[in-house]
């Protein structure tokens, strides 16, 4: 028998979300209309609706760890895409599966807050992020905020050595670190790219800003719209992953997964009372009006 073409495939871990805002529906919506597919791993359930996290449930490691493992031992994932994961036992679960396929590029969305400002994390967590998952991501994608309490956490605990990101520090509190001192203090950690999103800067323009290997690589300038959006951060590191995992280099994978964010948020509707939902399949609601039959 003829052997069926097989989409690209990642493999998304995150928490589930019932709006289907963020989390892993979000992943599979934006993974499916990238045109790849979407195995996935639950980390968590939660409680919550558009307005905000009422709690969240993190599922045992063990069973987060089975489940990975059994669907990598029966298809091969071309990127893995790292979402909220709940636990400090599930970080580690997570960085020993992703030491052990190290060819398989990751992408890291960074969860450390709900859309609304609720605090989904501790200082544990966030410590074990940058110690175990950060030295094996191939892009990071954070907002600035999540941004700079990464960056305070690995020169608090001296995991990386920076003389200008020390004195910065001392001079200013941690929330003003200026964001090409926080993709250093990052990049130094051993994490190969970090995309920092300037939604909560201050500005008419969105500017988001990849930083590699050599510093700077791009800065991307875009509308700002006018709401805030429950799961634009899920659905930027989900199509970056759909896009790496169909083969593109990483700056044309960001750049386009960037655009079609931007498409997903100004296509965004209100499902609730809270934020808006960005509008992950808005070009299947874009077709041309029928023709009337002859």
């Amino acid at each position: 028998m003829q052997s069926l073409p097989r989409p690209p495939v990642v493999m998304t871990f995150s928490a589930s979300d019932p709006t289907a805002g963020a989390g892993l529906q979000a992943d599979l919506l934006a993974c499916v209309s990238m045109g790849c597919h979407a195995v996935t791993v639950v980390t968590g359930v939660t409680v919550q609706d558009t307005a905000g996290v009422e709690s969240v449930e993190a599922i045992d490691a063990e069973l987060l760890e089975d489940q990975a493992r059994l669907l990598l031992e029966d298809t091969v994932v071309d990127c893995f895409k790292v979402g909220l994961l709940c636990h400090v036992e599930n970080i580690q679960a997570v960085a020993e599966i992703a030491a052990d396929y190290p060819d398989t590029p990751m992408v890291l969305d960074p969860v450390l807050a709900s859309g609304r400002g609720d605090n989904i994390t501790n200082e544990d967590q966030r410590a074990a992020l940058c110690e175990l998952l950060l030295p094996q991501t191939t892009v990071l994608t954070p907002n600035s905020l999540e941004a700079r309490q990464l960056a305070h956490q690995l020169l608090e605990n001296a995991q990386v050595s920076m003389e200008r990101a020390q004195q910065t520090l001392t001079e200013e509190a941690f929330s003003t670190l200026p964001l090409a001192v926080c993709a250093e203090a990052i990049l130094a950690s051993g994490c190969e790219y970090v995309l920092i999103t300037g939604t909560h800067e201050p500005g008419q323009e969105v500017i988001n800003t990849l930083y590699g290997p050599a510093g700077l690589v791009q800065e991307f300038r875009y509308q700002r719209l006018p709401a805030s959006y429950h799961g634009s951060g899920c659905t930027l590191a989900s199509a970056l992953a759909a896009l790496l995992a169909a083969g593109l280099a990483i700056p044309d994978a960001v750049k386009e997964a960037q655009e079609y964010t931007w498409q997903t948020l100004s296509h965004g509707f209100q499902l609730g009372m809270g934020q808006p939902i960005p509008d992950r399949l808005f070009w299947a609601r874009q077709r041309p009006a029928s023709h009337p039959a002859n």
